[in-house]
Order: structure tokens, then C-alpha cells, then sequence
């Protein structure tokens, strides 16, 4: 049953992972009607690095976008660095700049944000997907029928990677706002096209879940059971195919829609969990 459940938790995180929808909500939810029969702290393990399958999926995807090395018209220099494509190497620049304010708030102030816990942890939750889910059609309304000024991730500055760097630490904080979720509001907000905004996104949580998942397997000290092991695993697998179609789902859908519908779909859930869950 653990290896069946581990199934249907990857098959979640692949396709809610992709959405700004937040999957950590997802998965907590899924483990309150179908837990898994694991230790409490390797579960917390399990909800992180269950994400290395759909991060290891995104890789393959944007291969072709973010792999820095080899023979190109526009390179970084001579001799060896003639092997580096300049805008790949630039893209990365702008990547670890958005990534700062985790790494940051990771080493050196996630201790100080423990109000969060068992007892409270699914109000905020549902009020977090409530709230963003009405930030997501604000913001929509705000800039409907407006021209984007960023239309490919080449455009984006630096600061634009910072401010959107920053925007991840709401989610790092609050469960439930969703990491792609404050990301992608925060680059609308700075002019950035939909598909842009999305696919910077998708890069730059290439070595944000690399890191948290890094991060949770060193901090854990407890025992490991084969099955626990085997359900990750399966978890990770399962996550994985998923991916490979939902990320390309979702952007082809963004190139032509709006955020309304996952604006609409966050306020509906944080309902449900406000009412039959808190």
C-alpha cells in the first residue's frame, strides 16, 4: 500500500509542482486521507525531496535552454571559455542572483520563523491559497490587455532576478503560497510576459529544490527503513513522468491564457481546507 500511496503522492507533486498552485499543500492534504506509513521525520524528508524526480524531469526539458557548455555563434571568450555560451552563462548570473535570498534566509533566518506549526498549519495554508489565489486575479486585471515590456528571460535584469529572488522568501515563510506562485506574480508585476515569467521560474527552481532537498537529506539523523527508501524512490519515479508532460502542459497553456483559472482554483481550495480541514 506504502509503494501504491508513494505513486499517486508523485503523480500529485508532478502535476502541482508545475502549477502556482502550491504543491507542498497539495501533498499535505493527500497525506491527511492517505498517509503514509513512514516516520514523521522521514516524511518531512519525503515531502522535499520527492521533488528531485520533477526537478530532474525540468532538466531534461530545458536541456536545451540552460546547458552553458559547448560550440556557439556568441561565445563568453577565447581559448576555453569560447566553449561557454555567453547568454546560457548569463542566464545562470541572473539564475544564482535569484536564488540569494533563499540561500540567505535558509542558513541564516529560518529559525526565526517558528510560528507555523501541526496545530496551525493547515489555516495558513488555506488562507494563503485564498489570499494569493485574489492576488493572481487582481494582478491579472491590472494588467489585462497591457503590452509586456520583458518578453524572453535574456531581457530580464538583474534586479528584476533579485525582486523575484525575494518574492520566493513569502513562500519559504508561509506554507501554501507556492514558491512559482509569488515568483510569477512578482515578474507580472515588473512587465514580464507570461511565458517568460514562467519559464524563469521553472530555471531558477532548478537549484532552489537541488538545495532543499540537499538540505533535508543532511539534516536528517533518524533510521531509515527499506520500505521508507523504496517509497521515495517511488515517489521520485512517479513524480518524474509526470513532469516531463505537465511542464510542457503548462507552458503551452500559459502562452495563450491568463493565471485567472489557478486564481480561481487556490480560492476554491482554501475553502474547502478552511471548512473540513483547519
Amino acid at each position: 500500500m506504502n509503494v501504491l500511496k508513494a505513486i499517486l503522492f508523485g503523480i500529485i507533486e508532478g502535476i502541482t509542482e508545475w502549477m502556482p498552485i502550491s504543491s507542498t499543500a497539495h501533498m499535505k492534504i493527500l497525506n491527511v486521507f492517505l498517509p503514509l506509513q513512514v516516520s514523521p521525520e522521514f516524511y518531512d524528508v519525503f515531502e522535499v525531496v520527492i521533488q528531485l524526480g520533477a526537478i530532474i524531469a525540468l532538466v531534461l526539458v530545458f536541456w536545451n535552454k540552460i546547458w552553458p557548455f559547448g560550440k556557439s555563434n556568441r561565445p563568453l571568450g577565447e581559448g576555453i571559455l569560447s566553449y561557454v555560451k555567453k547568454d546560457k552563462f548569463i542566464l545562470w548570473l541572473k539564475i544564482v542572483v535569484a536564488c540569494l535570498p533563499v540561500i540567505i534566509f535558509e542558513l541564516l533566518l529560518e529559525d526565526l520563523f517558528t510560528f507555523i506549526n501541526e496545530k496551525n498549519e493547515m489555516t495558513f495554508i488555506g488562507v494563503a491559497l485564498i489570499l494569493v489565489g485574489i492576488v493572481f486575479i487582481l494582478v491579472e486585471t491590472a494588467v489585462k490587455g497591457k503590452k509586456f515590456s520583458v518578453q524572453s528571460t535574456r531581457q530580464i535584469t538583474y534586479m528584476q532576478a533579485l525582486i523575484i529572488g525575494l518574492a520566493q522568501l513569502i513562500a519559504a515563510i508561509f506554507p501554501g503560497v507556492s514558491r512559482s506562485g509569488s515568483t510569477i506574480i512578482a515578474a507580472l508585476l515588473l512587465g514580464i510576459s507570461r511565458p517568460t515569467a514562467t519559464e524563469f521560474t521553472f530555471e531558477v527552481a532548478i537549484p532552489v529544490m537541488f538545495g532543499a532537498s540537499l538540505m533535508e537529506i543532511l539534516k536528517f539523523s533518524g533510521a531509515v527503513t527499506v520500505t521508507e527508501v523504496l517509497t521515495l524512490i517511488v515517489g521520485c519515479l512517479s513524480a518524474f513522468a509526470v513532469s516531463l508532460f505537465m511542464i510542457r502542459f503548462v507552458l503551452n497553456y500559459i502562452r495563450k491564457n491568463t493565471f485567472n483559472i489557478f486564481g480561481l482554483y487556490r480560492i476554491l481550495m482554501g475553502i474547502i481546507i478552511l471548512i473540513f480541514l483547519r
